[in-house]
């Protein structure tokens, strides 16, 4: 298809992309508990002849067979699930789960990709290959989906030329893309340490052994991985968000429990630092007479896009949308499971704009109970994605 025909189509499909996306939004699930989201997403494909098969316990893997070498692929993904958030937006296809929202926007993603594979099946005459979509589970917490669904093999055989993930951004106005070449976003570990001394009455700590007191150290002391440790080329962030010391006024406890997370753009920085972290907390423990047990549970690997793929995708939006609706996006310190699928495939992570003309609304920001991206942007997400189905 050319481009007028792909924007014709895109704007036909937009409606029914708005129902998907009213509905998963409504009954939104938490990772790796995405049992009706799959279900849903399952019955409209098979309403539109569309093959797929489950994956990682809760996804779905559609595929769609064109012309050509069908071992020649491209893969779509899209993620399903949501946040544990109390939806404060009001809308009338506000949550309906208690504590469970579309706060990222994975609605959109899957509303978007779900119209759009519609759209690709009606015309795959005109596909060069066999087209992938993913929808994808668990991308919120580890181990990630991505990690999931690359254990299972499912393009093996396949030449994959590319994987392409797209996500909501609130701070692009409706219309606009944003892509950045190489590394875009970062790593991710969570870190959790658990301090153990001897506790007792607080109005006698000579006689204890204050879990307390070295936790608030090893915090601080943590602080110098990043500002004396970290090549100031590589970014890197260290924070933790959790403390919890459960004693009282006057009771010091036995032990006190923190977790935060580490991020970083270099994979070999990032085995030292994670080193630098426990040598730091297992010393600073032990110069207060307490033990330390530091745990890392290894996370996402960065996002590195595709140069070659990044630069013909951002082209062909250029190509249909014009120049002013492609723009270079910043490093960003959040991390993506996608940056699984970066490790082994061309691969490319881009955004599109959902807060609305300027001027004209907030979207709010993600992550918070009041995120309530533009609905137009639907028709400009199916778009972007059959032009990448058409174009590449």
């Amino acid at each position: 298809m050319d481009k007028a025909e792909i924007r014709q189509e895109a704007a036909s499909a937009a409606a029914s992309a708005v129902e998907y996306r009213r509905h998963l939004h409504k009954y939104p699930e938490l990772s790796f508990k995405e049992e009706a989201t799959g279900q849903y997403v399952a019955g409209i494909l098979e309403a539109n002849g569309i093959g797929f098969r489950k994956i990682a316990g809760t996804g779905i893997l559609a595929k769609i067979e064109g012309r050509g070498d069908l071992k020649n692929a491209v893969v779509l993904r899209a993620d399903m699930d949501a946040l544990p958030v109390h939806e404060a937006t009001g809308l009338e296809f506000a949550s309906c789960n208690e504590g469970v929202m579309h706060a990222c926007g994975h609605d959109m993603h899957t509303a978007a990709l779900l119209a759009a594979l519609t759209v690709i099946n009606r015309h795959k005459k005109q596909i060069e290959g066999t087209i992938f979509g993913l929808f994808q589970p668990g991308e919120e917490i580890n181990p990630g989906g991505a990690s999931l669904v690359l254990k299972e093999k499912p393009f093996d055989g396949y030449t994959v030329r590319a994987v392409i993930g797209e996500h909501v951004d609130p701070d692009l106005p409706t219309g606009v893309f944003g892509f950045r070449e190489g590394k875009y976003m970062a790593s991710s570990d969570e870190v959790r340490i658990t301090v153990s001394g001897e506790g007792g009455h607080a109005a006698m700590p000579h006689r204890l052994k204050d879990p307390v007191v070295a936790a608030a150290a090893i915090v601080t002391s943590l602080q110098q991985v990043v500002s004396r440790n970290a090549n100031p080329d590589i970014p890197t962030v260290l924070s933790i968000g959790r403390i919890i010391a459960d004693g009282s006024t006057n009771v010091i406890p036995d032990s006190v429990f923190m977790a935060g997370t580490f991020r970083t753009f270099d994979e070999e920085w990032r085995a030292q630092a994670k080193k630098h972290i426990r040598r730091i907390a297992e010393s600073t423990a032990s110069a207060y007479g307490v033990d330390a047990s530091v745990n890392i549970s290894k996370g996402f690997p960065s996002v590195v896009n595709n140069t070659e793929l990044t630069r013909k995708v951002s082209e062909l939006i250029s190509a249909t949308f014009g120049n002013d609706a492609v723009v270079k996006l910043a490093l960003r310190p959040t991390a993506e499971d996608f940056g699984f699928y970066t490790q082994l495939y061309p691969s490319l992570f881009y955004r599109f704009g959902v807060g609305g003309k300027p001027g004209s609304r907030n979207a709010g920001r993600l992550h918070t109970a009041q995120f309530d991206p533009d609905e137009n942007a639907l028709e400009y997400a199916i778009t972007g994605l059959l032009t990448i189905a058409f174009g590449i």
